[in-house]
């Protein structure tokens, strides 16, 4: 993503880390779009979260394991533009309705502004400005999304 068009902020070996990368692998919590047999996309998708979204006025009220949260939606530069990350959020959408969750939440940088438009088209709403601490950013603004399962 360092040579993407629109970077959503992320630095090589910081986030997202090879160990995030293996963990999602072993935890079942990688999700992988393909065509013919070449990955195009990826997201981690789990219950995990900052502990300071407890601490915000959600739309959807629920437990961390009623909610799914996405992380590291990317779609490799050879395959943008071809509805491949719409097909992934929509898996999303499929797959936390059929396992009972309430809602989809994520964080987004506030300079990502194409991510913000992308989950505003998909139907996820804008909930909060928080300032939330991650290691490949330290502590800084974060736009809230949250997409109701219900």
């Amino acid at each position: 993503m360092q040579n993407a068009e629109f970077r959503p902020g992320w630095k090589k070996d910081v986030y997202p880390t090879k160990q995030f990368i293996y963990d999602s692998i072993s935890e079942k919590s990688l999700f992988i779009a393909t065509i013919n047999s070449a990955i195009t996309g990826s997201m981690v998708m789990n219950h995990v979260c900052s502990d300071s979204y407890s601490n915000v006025q959600w739309n959807v009220s629920a437990d961390n394991n009623e909610i799914m949260v996405i992380h590291a939606l990317a779609v490799s530069r050879d395959f943008q533009r071809k509805g491949i990350a719409g097909k992934m959020v929509e898996y999303a959408i499929d797959f936390c309705k059929d396992n009972g969750m309430k809602a989809i939440r994520l964080d987004v940088l506030p300079s990502n502004i194409p991510a913000e438009k992308f989950y505003t088209k998909m139907g996820f709403v804008y909930i909060d400005k928080i300032q939330l601490f991650y290691e490949d950013t330290g502590l800084t603004d974060f736009l809230l999304y949250e997409f109701a399962l219900n």
